[in-house]
């Protein structure tokens, strides 16, 4: 039987520190003279509460040691906990149902960027705030997940990309505490930045804060309802188009980058390929613009680089309505959002390693058959592949492939159309936000959906951030018995 004690103890200790985030929305209050303090503060002393009972009920005599089975279980769970709490403060709104607030939580927490919410230009500043610190705190969530615990859990693929201080035994320890620091300390640096050159372009001091931790996390959540559409400022879009590919490379690469130079940021063949494909597709939805559209060739360059960037990285932010470019123009986007930043990032959906090796596969499975007997290696970043990372790549697209019909039929039923109810499952299981349709496209909004539907989405948010298999596995019977 599973022991589960030592993950309901570290579910307490994340309760408490939930507790205490929520006091920075209720101080963002307090400063801007908004009454809505008092509810974040009782709901931070009620959530705080519940964490301290939990954490010391479970107290361990030794310290804990996580097995295989106990680290799924508290990836699984962790992302689910949050998200119910963050749902707290947003059932104080006028009109938000459950639904609601559970929807904008698991958005935010996955940065996922979609949202229920409308009026944002006339919110109580600390929802705003709220809503952007639950993607910074999510982006940071997901780098330490796919760097530190994806890797040892084999889910994916991604442990071709176990980091030198990993080890590939069944237990884990607090070893791994300095590395999460690293990573803290630059995921906040470049957040820092990011916020101080919106400010100096022209955002106010609360806009360029709440950008800034939403473009580093690759969330997209905006303080206003036209997105990033409603500063008009070119030059903002640049700075944010850097920043979101900030967000989206291998931040373990900053590390290393640290200690090594830059060099391995030039080398990695995942860097290389992701912004070698972002180059490319820009470049040619801006002929795009300027053969149909007559766009002027650096505004053209300028919101095509921004959008693309936006949803590969699925970030989300929008500036116009791109289905407005023309047919082909939204088909190019439809398949943008399959596409991911690399492992090891804030980015979402099925990465740019996984494209890379695939193509590789297919190309060598072509050879094979005009040559049976050729042998041939296949290598990444100038290592061979090895054969468990090919299988989990391929098991890790069949069920990401499967899950986007069942959640699509699944979402038919609530009403929607095939157009809405396909993209808004491929947006919600790639993180990305925005999906095609007048309902759930760049100018639309998930507010008029079904309640049911919401949640629906909620799931399909969850399951593509712990990468699809990591949530099948905690529903095996198989994972409970043994």
């Amino acid at each position: 039987m599973l022991n589960v004690r030592p993950v309901v103890h570290l579910m307490g200790l994340l309760a408490c520190f939930m507790s205490a985030l929520m006091m920075v929305p209720a101080l963002t209050d307090v400063a801007f003279h908004d009454g809505e303090w008092r509810e974040f503060v009782f709901i931070a002393m009620l959530t705080g509460f519940l964490g301290t009972a939990a954490a010391v009920a479970t107290w361990p005599k030794e310290p804990i040691q996580l097995t295989l089975k106990q680290a799924f279980l508290m990836t699984f769970l962790g992302w689910i906990v949050v998200s119910l709490l963050a749902a707290i403060p947003f059932l104080g709104h006028p009109g938000v149902t459950v639904a609601d607030a559970v929807f904008e939580s698991v958005s935010g927490i996955t940065t996922t960027g979609s949202t229920v919410l409308t009026g944002l230009d006339h919110l109580p500043p600390g929802v705003l705030l709220w809503r952007a610190l639950l993607q910074w705190l999510g982006g940071i969530g997901i780098i330490a997940m796919a760097i530190l615990m994806l890797p040892l859990l084999r889910v994916g693929g991604m442990q071709l990309f176990k980091i030198e201080s990993s080890h590939t035994s069944e237990k884990f320890s607090t070893s791994v505490f300095g590395m999460v620091m690293q990573l803290l300390a630059i995921y906040a640096g470049l957040t820092v930045l990011c916020g101080l050159i919106y400010y100096g372009l022209g955002m106010n001091g609360f806009d360029a804060i709440t950008h800034a931790m939403t473009t580093l996390s690759t969330g997209g959540y905006s303080t206003h309802d036209a997105s990033f559409g409603y500063f008009d400022s070119l030059a903002l879009q640049w700075v944010a188009t850097l920043f979101m590919i900030a967000g989206s490379v291998p931040f373990f690469l900053y590390v290393k980058a640290l200690y090594a130079g830059p060099r391995p940021m030039f080398t990695d063949q995942q860097v290389r390929g992701f912004l070698a494909f972002l180059a490319a597709v820009s470049l040619g939805l801006t002929l795009w613009l300027i053969v149909t559209r007559g766009t002027h060739w650096f505004e053209a360059l300028t919101t095509t680089a921004f959008h693309v960037t936006s949803v590969v990285t699925t970030t989300g932010f929008v500036a116009e309505d791109y289905t407005l470019w023309g047919s082909g123009a939204a088909g190019v986007f439809l398949a943008l959002m399959y596409i991911g930043g690399c492992s090891g990032s804030t980015a979402g959906a099925i990465k740019i390693y996984r494209h890379q090796i695939i193509y590789m596969l297919v190309r060598a499975h072509v050879k094979r058959l005009f040559s049976p007997n050729r042998v041939i290696t296949l290598t990444y970043n100038g290592a061979p592949v090895p054969p468990d990372v090919l299988y989990s790549i391929l098991a890790f697209l069949a069920v990401f492939v499967a899950t986007i019909a069942v959640f699509t039929v699944w979402l038919s039923f609530f009403g929607l159309d095939v157009l809405s109810a396909y993209s808004a499952t491929v947006t919600a299981i790639t993180n990305v936000g925005p999906g095609l349709g007048p309902i759930v496209g760049p100018a639309g909004n998930f507010q008029p959906l079904h309640d049911g539907a919401k949640l629906v989405l909620a799931l399909a948010m969850l399951a593509g951030r712990l990468e699809v298999l990591a949530l099948l596995v905690v529903f095996d019977r198989d994972f409970w018995r043994f």
